[in-house]
């Protein structure tokens, strides 16, 4: 499989989002950007269609309810904002004023799981586990700037209302090379391998890559599938990679439950799947306090030495 991985590479998600909407706004003039506030992506957007940008002030319930309003009459919103508040303050108007009608708003936020070193009431840890419940919801968790950028333009057309959640998104690591095709709803397999299988979402594909090379160094052969996708989630890769490998980890920063290791479960479940090992690495039942990501990581054992960890013991 050819490599992708990159340690040198780095760009602004940021950046990436308010490019790729420049270029969509130029390119359709069905497409409105709003904002409750946030700054991130929206300037070039902003000044050249500032007709079709509108910043609610810090509402996120207004913002919803506004780019459904701009649905109706056949435009595609996007909503840039805080994933704390975009997934728990205005849940009901996702709900619904853009789930319950199937309405095309897309929703890019930032600030996902423990990043940003926000303490609690900035941190979103439940956001995949309350979007995905939303009928018609579609969930995405990006991994790198070439794939937020393709999600970003493959939603132009994309049925239904989608969501994107993504780090602060100041300094992201490039992992796949500008050319690496993804499609929405489809998971993707970054590296190959035999012993066991690692599903991973979000920031949390940077650190599998990383075990994929520590756990070859042991002879230990890391299947890396990107699921950037929550919901829908690719049965099909799933299941293959519990019948090819027997032993699967998955990795998310988020709680443990109710994300994506739990609709992985789920679907393991349902067909009767019986693994060698199945083990679930992600935030505990916990509110966490202040520190850096990897600070975090590590204090509450999801960081890549406790994973790297759990691995060798199996081997």
């Amino acid at each position: 499989m050819k490599q992708s991985y990159t340690m040198e590479e780095f760009n602004s998600a940021r950046s990436v989002v308010g490019d790729a909407l420049s270029a969509l706004g130029n390119k359709d003039e069905r497409v409105w950007l709003l904002t409750p506030d946030i700054g991130f992506g929206c300037k070039g957007f902003q000044a050249e269609h500032p007709d079709r940008f509108i910043d609610t002030g810090i509402a996120e319930q207004n913002v919803v309810g506004v780019s459904a309003g701009l649905a109706y009459e056949g435009n595609i919103p996007y909503i840039i904002g805080m994933m704390p508040f975009m997934s728990m303050r205005a849940l009901e108007q996702v709900r619904t004023d853009v789930c319950y009608p199937n309405l095309p708003v897309r929703i890019i936020a930032n600030y996902s799981g423990l990043t940003g070193n926000g303490g609690s009431t900035h941190y979103a840890m439940e956001d995949m586990a309350l979007y995905s419940s939303l009928v018609n919801m579609t969930v995405c968790a990006a991994s790198d700037p070439v794939q937020l950028r393709q999600i970003i333009e493959k939603s132009l057309d994309y049925p239904g209302p989608l969501s994107i959640r993504i780090d602060p998104g100041k300094e992201n690591r490039v992992l796949y090379p500008a050319d690496t095709q993804f499609e929405i709803g489809k998971g993707f397999m970054a590296r190959d391998g035999q012993d066991i299988t690692v599903i991973a979402c979000g920031e949390m594909v940077d650190y599998a890559l990383r075990l994929h090379e520590l756990a070859a160094e042991a002879g230990i052969s890391v299947r890396v599938i990107d699921m950037f996708t929550v919901k829908p989630l690719d049965e099909e890769i799933v299941l293959k990679a519990a019948e090819e490998t027997g032993r699967l980890i998955v990795w998310e920063d988020h709680l443990m439950k109710n994300g994506l290791a739990s609709a992985v479960a789920d679907l393991l479940t349902d067909h009767g799947v019986q693994l060698k090992s199945f083990k679930r690495f992600g935030i505990p039942q916990v509110y966490p306090g202040f520190g850096s990501a990897e600070e975090l990581y590590h204090e509450y054992g999801y960081d890549l030495d406790a994973v790297l960890k759990y691995l060798k013991s199996l081997f």
